[in-house]
């Protein structure tokens, strides 16, 4: 066994490198995702954007990857040409969209002549108008309609980047900790989740001038340094193609038969339908939280000059939200079980002070930012367990529950604690980070599944595809939020519209029920597919209930270290 011959992804040391910088580069666009999200209220007050305004924005990221399958393309893109240069590709498109997207709101776009185009054109296109999905309305602010243009191409590239690093943890975790290292690249992205909702406000309201750009120009630099770590990935992984003495997969042509083999497959199309449910459950729901709990608890002004007012407690804030991920996620990897509990207390301390400096601060955006806490720290739980025990679509039942519990609770319990700005604050808190660990299910669970469902030559054109349904669904339901907000709140338009209420009054004044019902309902939908894919599973011997990693695997790798030992 001494001479068995190890390459760069049999070492543990590389491999993680290499899942660190994919996770890196998915952060920094999980950050510009939802940089706007945070600042919905502001939106409304600089720039005119009402609900329905900023939905069709905000959906505007998918629209090219459904309607002009662009997705499909990034599959065939990804098969064809290999993982590393799709990487380097998606962080290049993603840029330009971003940068596109700062201009559409900086004070120089106002007046200009892009403006006047955009506000006397696009208001009518022929066919997607027909179509009832055209991306723009006659109405909609010209600074909307350009953002939406450059979301849209920003969407292209983050969604061929999100198909091109499950493509690449499989090349390098496959027959090993593939369902952890899903989890952990997941649950690192999510963590640029909790940095726009902190960072992004603190941005915009910077020295107490208001400028929404800013706070899209943090998010650009970040996808600078995303482009950088899909660079350094590329050499690593060519670096790992001459020591297998592999091709790059883009010398297996893609066929048209292969999206056969895979649209054939009912486990697929389970595992598809049930993505599109979750993630649009969540990701939409991501882009009005902070508003719909502005509409539902009681903040107090902060005193500007006070340290809870001032910009050092963003920072403070921020470095303890690591601490907490950090230990949490770390306390699983350690041997020492003195050292795990420590660790764990470390975590479960720093995220109470993380909780009560977002009391104190009577901030929404950082409420919210306690989203993905909980998650980081128990993914690599999820993930070892799926790797090891399996029960993959059990988990898949388990977080549709708790997605259907959390949005009620939403709906009709957070309601009642307006009144109550302590316990409103709790509840809130609670929902949210029992939201966060349901989202930790997916990547564990569902992601890891699909390997198993095509063969490894076609699994680009398999998450391609899987990323189209479920963009369809991220397209439809910022959408769909924004306009029944709108219906549902009547009185709020109106109020606007005549004057008698200002948009920053408004802003925080929405009724959130009917939204949230919606959503609770794509998580009963979402549960009884779970069930369905449980069920085929067994009859059809799927495996996706069975262990991730082959025992023999192990066995090889654990002789081969002793041996180097």
């Amino acid at each position: 066994m001494a001479n068995v011959k190890q390459v760069l992804s049999d070492k543990a040391w590389a491999r993680w490198t290499a899942l660190g910088l994919l996770a890196m580069a998915m952060f920094c666009s999980y950050i510009f995702m939802d940089i706007l999200s945070p600042i919905k209220d502001l939106l409304q007050s600089t720039r005119g954007w009402d609900s329905t305004a900023f939905g069709t924005m905000q959906g505007s990221e998918t629209f090219l990857n459904v309607f002009i399958f662009f997705l499909i393309f990034a599959g065939i893109i990804l098969d064809k040409m290999g993982v590393r240069f799709t990487a380097v590709l998606s962080g290049a498109v993603m840029l330009v969209g971003a940068v596109i997207n700062w201009y559409a709101l900086t004070d120089q776009f106002i007046g200009s002549s892009l403006d006047v185009w955009f506000t006397n054109h696009l208001n009518h296109i022929p066919v997607f108008d027909a179509l009832g999905i055209a991306p723009f309305y006659e109405g909609m602010p010209a600074s909307a309609k350009f953002s939406a243009v450059g979301f849209m191409i920003f969407g292209c590239g983050v969604e061929m980047a999100g198909i091109t690093v499950s493509r690449g943890i499989v090349k390098w975790f496959k027959g090993r900790e593939m369902a952890l290292a899903m989890g952990s690249e997941m649950a690192l992205a999510r963590l640029g989740v909790a940095t726009c909702m902190i960072f992004s406000p603190m941005f915009a309201e910077l020295g107490g001038d208001i400028s929404v750009s800013r706070s899209v120009a943090f998010g650009v630099v970040l996808l600078m340094i995303a482009l950088i770590m899909f660079i350094v990935y590329f050499f690593m992984d060519r670096k790992l193609d001459s020591q297998t003495h592999a091709e790059e997969e883009k010398d297996d042509p893609f066929r048209i038969s292969d999206l056969g083999q895979i649209l054939t497959s009912s486990g697929f199309w389970l595992v598809a339908l049930l993505c599109v449910l979750y993630y649009s459950a969540i990701f939409p729901f991501q882009k009005y939280a902070v508003n719909m709990l502005q509409c539902n608890l009681t903040f107090t002004d902060v005193a500007p000059d006070s340290f809870w007012g001032g910009e050092m407690v963003t920072i403070v804030q921020y470095v303890i939200m690591i601490v907490v991920a950090a230990s949490a996620f770390a306390s699983n990897f350690s041997k020492n079980v003195s050292l795990r509990y420590a660790m764990l207390v470390t975590s479960i301390v720093s995220l109470v002070i993380f909780c009560y400096m977002g009391y104190m601060r009577q901030s929404a955006g950082t409420i919210f930012a306690v989203f993905p806490l909980l998650a980081v720290g128990i993914t690599p739980i999820l993930g070892n367990y799926v790797d090891h025990k399996g029960k993959a679509a059990s988990m898949l039942i388990l977080g549709s529950l708790l997605l259907i519990a959390c949005h009620l609770t939403f709906a009709f319990v957070l309601p009642q604690f307006k009144s109550s700005p302590v316990g409103g604050v709790i509840v809130a808190y609670l929902t949210i980070l029992v939201l966060g660990a349901s989202f930790s299910l997916v990547p564990a669970s569902l992601w890891p599944s699909v390997p198993k469902l095509v063969d490894s030559k076609i699994i680009g054109s398999a998450y391609a595809l899987i990323f189209w349904i479920q963009n369809i669904g991220l397209w439809l339901f910022p959408l769909l939020i924004g306009k029944v907000l709108d219906k549902t709140n009547p009185e709020i338009v109106e109020a606007v519209a005549n004057g008698t209420m200002t948009a920053e009054q408004a802003s925080v004044s929405y009724n959130y029920t009917a939204p949230l019902v919606m959503l609770a309902c794509l998580g009963v939908a979402a549960l009884i597919l779970g069930l369905v894919l449980k069920y085929i599973d067994k009859k059809q011997h799927l495996g996706l209930e069975l262990p991730n990693i082959n025992p023999d695997t192990e066995s090889i790798e654990a002789e081969v270290a002793a041996a180097e030992e």
